[in-house]
């Protein structure tokens, strides 16, 4: 938690706790500090038992043995509370789920030192949040990019962050996301060996992620050396003529978590996202068929259509499973209005 950053805490080893390993007793002594922080704060010397710099995790504690743990204050300064409006969906004492408009960074980083999220979640929650992301990223779980909307958890707790992020990097949590893209993609089995049609609403992509070799800034679906990437979709909703859609409102779900990986598969299967002015520029030229009204509106949409409709996961502590949905913002519906009256 960011409220022990600078607090000593002095702990006696009690005739139960006496045998167990330094780390394993801190840890269940002190709840909110994960493992690993804990044997840092070990290696790094700010652990002493019975007045004795403590420098192996593995060093047994005795019954009566006074164990120091210092916190100390990060090298790097925290960033500040600013008065951001936050769309809290759902707030306990171990987490919040917060809807994240578009245009909101999402953490402090080069050239964009603040006013991001992670200002508001100080500003909101003070110092009641976990601290295993780092200091520019109290809180932080899990990311969407900047101009993508919607739903994310973030931890209050180092034990509610280990607990979630185990379950992200485990991929048993929900999420579903809308896009708006160009065209219609077919039902297919989309893998490293090509495309293979398929019966039912959902098709599937497959395929490793990383730097693209031709544009380092990018991502791109490649065919060593990247992370694999499963993306699964469906087509909800078509616009335009039947033998050839101009867009297609589109579900996707990810059964893992890659850098713009719902970006990346879509242009890998030739269905950018509208608006997606990285990955999808080339496409614009779909809309040649939309009315003089309606092409500008689609044509110039401002960022990338995608929004992060459902996240569902396991509540850390209670084991509760846990399900939240957030409608599209209102740049969406309205692009959405404009292709349906098109």
């Amino acid at each position: 938690m960011l409220s022990d950053i600078g607090d000593e805490h002095l702990l006696t080893v009690g005739n139960a706790d006496a045998g167990q390993r330094l780390d394993r007793y801190i840890t269940a002594s002190l709840p909110h500090l994960s493992r690993s922080r804990v044997q840092r704060l070990i290696e790094t010397g700010f652990v002493s038992v019975s007045g004795r710099a403590a420098v192996d995790a593995s060093t047994r504690v005795g019954a009566g043995d006074e164990v120091e743990v210092v916190v100390p204050p990060p090298d790097d300064p925290l960033p500040s509370g600013e008065d951001i409006p936050l769309d809290i969906v759902h707030e306990d004492a171990d987490l919040l789920v917060v809807n994240k408009p578009a245009g909101l960074v999402v953490h402090p980083a080069p050239g964009s030192p603040e006013s991001t999220l992670v200002n508001a979640l100080i500003a909101h929650c003070g110092n009641s949040l976990s601290g295993i992301g780092g200091v520019k990223r109290p809180g932080i779980v899990h990311r969407i990019d900047k101009e993508t909307s919607g739903l994310m958890v973030v931890a209050k707790h180092d034990g509610a962050h280990l607990g979630l992020s185990e379950q992200f990097a485990a991929h048993t949590t929900e999420r579903s996301y809308r896009a708006i893209v160009w065209g219609e993609p077919p039902v297919a089995d989309w893998g490293p060996t090509g495309r293979r049609l398929i019966k039912g609403p959902w098709g599937r992509i497959e395929g490793a992620i990383g730097r693209s070799p031709t544009n380092r800034k990018k991502m791109a679906v490649v065919k060593s050396g990247g992370k694999a990437a499963v993306t699964h979709f469906r087509v909800l909703e078509r616009f335009g003529p039947a033998d050839a859609p101009v867009a297609s409102l589109v579900e996707c779900r990810l059964e893992t978590g890659r850098t713009h990986q719902i970006r990346v598969h879509m242009t890998h299967i030739g269905h950018p996202l509208i608006g997606d002015s990285v990955y999808g520029g080339k496409h614009k030229t779909l809309a040649r068929t939309l009315s003089p009204r309606i092409r500008p509106l689609v044509e110039e949409f401002p960022r990338q259509a995608l929004h992060a409709a459902t996240l569902g996961f396991r509540h850390p502590r209670t084991g509760e499973e846990m399900r939240f949905s957030a409608p599209l913002p209102e740049d969406m519906a309205f692009l959405l209005g404009a292709l349906r009256n098109a």
